[in-house]
């Protein structure tokens, strides 16, 4: 079994070698470890092996390992679904949250974000595969979703998120990371406030090679660099 140390140098190497073959810098791509359902002493190693970012689904989970390893010692990101309730508990803890799909949610999040007196990075999720199983604004409204949270002022909205449907060829995902490139460029144009349009979240272990020929600049990998979930 390789090691989390060679997963991630593996990973890396192969995030250098997509972004040259479209003439993109790698340095502009982050990889962000998904350590959910990963134990305190994964992430340390990982931590060890150069990984600096890492994703989490689970707030309580969460929890306990960011305690743990210190909020100082890594970035961390929320790329789970949020409830509401759940806000004040993820403002604290995540510099991104990558998963705000509806207003409501966002005013909450801003809430939350004035009273400690933090502008909370956010993304917006979209379901640009339209799937009734995942969560996501729709490409339609995120237009207009995104002109609304412009005016919350403790949120500054960093870009888009989404999840495509699984294809063990990853050649058929395409469509959708272009599409939300799209939905990028539509929303950039309107010169929001607090809009900065700089992050597009998308790839996953199977497919991070064609989101970062698409723009990705922030790809999530779990099972290629820990191995299958416990």
């Amino acid at each position: 079994m390789p090691t989390i140390k060679e997963n991630l140098n593996k990973i890396n190497r192969q995030i250098i070698e997509a972004a040259v073959s479209c003439g993109r810098n790698s340095e502009t791509i982050q990889l962000i470890a998904v350590s959910k359902r990963k134990s305190i002493e994964a992430v340390r190693q990982a931590i060890k092996a150069g990984a600096g970012h890492f994703g989490e689904n689970y707030i309580q989970e969460a929890v306990g390992k960011i305690d743990a390893i210190g909020k100082e010692n890594a970035c961390w990101h929320f790329i789970g679904h949020l409830q509401s309730n759940k806000a004040k508990v993820a403002v604290k803890y995540f510099e991104y949250i990558h998963t705000v799909d509806t207003l409501k949610l966002a005013k909450g999040i801003d809430k939350q974000a004035k009273k400690i007196d933090k502008i909370q990075k956010i993304l917006l999720q979209v379901n640009i595969s339209e799937e009734e199983t995942k969560s996501g604004t729709n490409s339609k409204e995120a237009v207009e979703l995104a002109k609304q949270i412009s005016r919350l002022e403790n949120l500054s909205l960093q870009g888009l998120m989404c999840m495509p449907p699984f294809f063990s060829d990853p050649e058929p995902a395409r469509i959708y990371f272009k599409q939300l490139t799209q939905i990028q460029d539509e929303i950039t144009a309107h010169h929001f406030d607090n809009v900065s349009m700089e992050h597009l979240s998308m790839g996953m272990s199977n497919d991070f090679r064609v989101a970062i020929e698409e723009g990705s600049t922030m790809v999530r990998i779990g099972t290629s660099i820990f191995g299958r979930r416990d």
